[in-house]
């Protein structure tokens, strides 16, 4: 396969059918939606990072993802619907009374440097370009931090900025990134939301 094929609209309004159904089942009966219950694609059941964000009112009302590609694409999106919904530890635990005033968004990993990693290592912050990347910093020993690449648009940053905000995500120093003990990764992503047009409409549910 490609590793640049991008989404479909069908796949995106697949992966928003999955998240909403999974936290749907969950809350209303403790299931696990089954993702073969959907058409699958190949993209779909590839190894692939994935996130899932709740707003409510536009909002943040939970995210929560996996960052590696170990888990088939359509699984991850499941697992962390629920998990953002429910285990995200910044939010009391969406109720099910909740989920019609929700948006769900998943956001799906790129390929990295490597087959199980979204990551491309930073050698010069000139790279990194907004609206296309996000950013992970870590340094050895101690929790990194990471931001999607669609936050710098939200929040109208440029890249020294949103190096800054990956820094103080982390807990580290604004300038952090500038250590040599440090590790600063880019990666690319795709990001479908119930808001944008033809991206799947709120509600619509088949569990």
């Amino acid at each position: 396969m490609d590793r640049e094929r991008s989404l479909t609209e069908d796949e995106g309004r697949t992966l928003l059918r999955i998240a909403r159904d999974a936290l749907t089942a969950w809350l209303e009966r403790g299931a696990l939606a089954d993702p073969e219950r959907y058409p699958l694609t190949e993209l779909l059941r590839e190894p692939r990072g994935a996130f899932v964000t709740l707003r409510r009112g536009g909002e943040l009302r939970g995210c929560i993802g996996h960052v590696m590609h170990q888990y088939p694409l359509a699984r991850s999106v499941r697992d962390n619907a629920i998990a953002a919904g429910t285990r995200d530890y910044r939010f009391m635990p969406v109720t099910l009374g909740e989920l019609p005033q929700l948006s769900f968004e998943v956001t799906v990993l790129g390929r990295g440097d490597r087959p199980d990693t979204p990551f491309i290592r930073v050698q010069d912050p000139q790279e990194i370009v907004i609206g296309r990347d996000g950013l992970y910093i870590e340094r050895e020993g101690t929790r990194g931090g990471l931001l999607l690449p669609q936050v710098a648009v939200e929040q109208g940053w440029d890249a020294r900025m949103f190096l800054s905000a990956v820094c103080r995500k982390a807990g580290y120093p604004d300038r952090a990134w500038e250590d040599p003990d440090v590790r600063l990764y880019r990666f690319t992503a795709q990001a479908v939301s119930e808001d944008d047009a033809g991206a799947g409409g709120r509600g619509r549910s088949d569990s």
